[in-house]
Order: structure tokens, then sequence, then C-alpha cells
């Protein structure tokens, strides 16, 4: 190949700019996988993000007959039953924060891990 104008050898395989070749993706083989942890990382996220909207609204002393808080309420009360009266004190808004806080963050932690070990699958 001493002409710069010769065409290249057909059985050269480098191919840096291959058109039908896309760099961004990975196979197919990992999608149900991506899926399957997007799937768990979202649940996860939904959950803490209702402990956190109840932690919100019980703070901010939220009107307790309003349909939204109490369908939050409930949420948050089915969300960590598990862990209600871990912490109990006297100050009603430390206890309510440390108790639904504990559930939220041991969703969080319990869900990304999940959905990352999938993703390794």
């Amino acid at each position: 190949m001493n002409n710069p104008h010769d065409p290249m050898p057909l059985n050269d395989n480098y191919a840096p700019y291959a058109p039908d070749r896309d760099t961004r993706r990975r196979g197919r083989e990992g999608a149900g996988a991506d899926r399957t942890a997007l799937i768990i990382h979202s649940i996860a996220d939904v959950a803490a993000g209702f402990l956190g909207l109840w932690i919100l609204l019980y703070l901010l002393e939220a009107n307790q007959g309003n349909v939204f808080v109490g369908f939050v309420q409930g949420v948050a009360d089915w969300l960590s039953g598990w862990s209600q009266d871990i912490f109990t004190m006297d100050v009603e808004s430390l206890r309510v924060f440390l108790n639904y806080g504990l559930a939220a963050v041991i969703y969080l932690l319990i869900g990304h891990g999940i959905a990352a070990w999938v993703r390794r699958l």
C-alpha cells in the first residue's frame, strides 16, 4: 500500500468508523436485565418518595382530614409497618421522622443495591 489512493485490503479488520456499528449500546442480551433493574430502582424510589412525602406533610402539619394526606399516610403506614416504634421519642415529630425516615433509607439502599446487582448479571 504505497499509494494512498489504493483501496484498503479486504482482509483488514480495522474499521473505526463502521456505519453499521452502534457503539453507544450494549447488545440485546443485557436489555432484559436493564429493564428489570430500572423497575426495581423505580419501585424503591417511589416507596421512599411516599415515605418522604408523609414526613414532610406531618412536619408541616398538613390537614389530616384531607383525602390526599390520608392516602399518603395510609401508603406510608403500610410501607413502614415493620419500622414503626423502633424509635420511641417523647417528641412526636422526631419519632415520625426517624421511624419513617429509616424505612425510606432502607428501601433506597436495598432497592438500588438489588438493581445494581441485576444490571451486572
